[in-house]
């Protein structure tokens, strides 16, 4: 990647492409540090730091929810509006049409889920004031002259803060390299994982020296995980297709092979946003509304990652449950093998020692649930190894990759050095044409 980046530096567009990109996520770091007046910090960042879905959005966001600033609802709204569209879109016909009518149908799409944004940005807002509201002492209410009018204020900024947010992506991925709306959170979660280290490092140097052989082999075993993740989502079952020769008028076309790539990892971290959504949905909606009521301490106690041991199983166990769930659900909505089977047949492609038709889409289906099993196995381990592996460090070191979070900094990476290959091959192109 680090001869990649050489190369792209060479070429006088690729390189300003970069610069803009970094300027822009530069800009959304700033919008992370912006305070919200009336609010009280300390407050709501203990709201967010007891609820585990809270605390995985405060990690992609760059901490930025937790501090009550701009851009705390970061690019979350886009992300679920996106998802709903898209799970929307299988089951509208309406919305169908538009997903396969090209370039067109795309801007009515991304039109719709600027909507959703927008409308989800304003529920979350809601949430969090009324999170607010419940604690008492989070809202200054001095400054605003009523509960209500300091309500409608932050609606108001909380929600211009998560469109600005989806602005900057979408420039990112209009005028600069890669995808806007992925390393922004990409960004988010490394100046998060950065500050958590800073923060270990004050303790070593505060006196506390034996921090030190923490963060040493903390980072051991973080290059161990990055390396067994990269290896896995490289991974894929290559499907050979052979296409037989047509004969069109004068012509002769096929009589070449190629392969249907079907990755392990297809789904990406997908399965374990929705998983960790929906698991900590029950607690989010008792401690926004019911904060302090006996319901929430049996949930805390019976049902959560944090409290008593038979709390965690069933926990582990629910969770475990919710990332096989999705993990074959999304499997379906992304790979249709009807639509493979019957594209290849189409084009005089057949698998060999399959029938086209029928007993290829059969074929690849039974393929594509075994990769989707292997592929869940290996999302429930990755969701329990960094808990585990980094148990005995401290609050800093435990903190700095959530298991959603090594997912997104790898795939995201990953797909940046795909992206500036593809741009320096462009260009290369270009230059022989010329």
């Amino acid at each position: 990647m680090i001869e990649t980046l050489k190369n792209a530096f060479r070429n006088k567009e690729i390189r300003r492409k970069i610069l803009l990109t970094l300027l822009i996520l530069f800009i959304f770091r700033i919008g992370c540090y912006i305070p919200v007046p009336g609010l009280e910090r300390g407050t709501f960042e203990d709201a967010i730091l007891n609820n585990d879905f809270l605390t995985l959005m405060s990690g992609i966001t760059g901490s930025a929810l937790q501090n009550g600033t701009l851009f705390a609802l970061g690019i979350g709204p886009y992300i679920n509006a996106s998802i709903i569209v898209e799970l929307l879109a299988v089951g509208i016909p309406a919305l169908e049409r538009l997903s396969k009518e090209g370039e067109e149908g795309r801007k009515k799409l991304t039109t719709i889920t600027r909507i959703f944004t927008i409308i989800l940005a304003i529920i979350q807002s809601v949430g969090i004031i009324v999170n607010f509201a419940n604690n008492g002492d989070a809202i200054r209410v001095d400054l605003f002259g009523s509960v209500w009018v300091a309500g409608i204020y932050m609606t108001v900024v909380y929600t211009a803060g998560a469109c600005l947010v989806m602005w900057l992506g979408e420039r990112i991925t209009e005028y600069g390299i890669g995808n806007g709306i992925s390393l922004i959170i990409f960004i988010g979660i490394l100046s998060t994982a950065g500050t958590s280290i800073v923060e270990e490092f004050k303790l070593v140097f505060g006196g506390q020296p034996d921090h030190l052989f923490n963060i040493g082999l903390f980072l051991v075993l973080a290059v161990l995980i990055f390396f067994a993740i990269v290896y896995v989502d490289l991974a894929e079952r290559k499907i050979p297709v052979q296409y037989a020769k047509q004969v069109r008028g004068t012509k002769m076309y096929g009589g070449q092979s190629s392969v249907i790539p079907m990755k392990i990892t297809g789904s990406g971290v997908m399965p374990l946003i929705f998983a960790f959504a929906i698991i900590s949905f029950p607690s989010m909606i008792i401690s926004l509304f019911w904060p302090n009521t006996p319901a929430n301490t049996n949930l805390q106690i019976w049902f959560s990652g944090t409290g008593a041991w038979y709390g965690q199983i069933i926990y582990s166990f629910a969770l475990c449950l919710l990332i096989f769930g999705f993990a074959f659900f999304y499997a379906q909505i992304q790979f249709n093998p009807d639509d493979v089977a019957k594209n290849i047949q189409q084009n005089g492609g057949f698998i060999q020692g399959i029938r086209p038709g029928k007993p290829t889409a059969l074929y690849l289906n039974k393929i594509n649930k075994r990769i989707t099993l292997f592929g869940a196995i290996f999302l429930t381990v990755v969701a329990f190894v960094p808990s585990v592996a980094f148990s005995w460090a401290g609050q800093n070191l435990v903190n700095v990759f959530s298991t959603t979070g090594i997912l997104i900094v790898v795939s995201v990476a990953l797909e940046f050095d795909k992206q500036l290959q593809s741009q320096i091959m462009m260009k290369n192109y270009k230059g022989f044409l010329k």
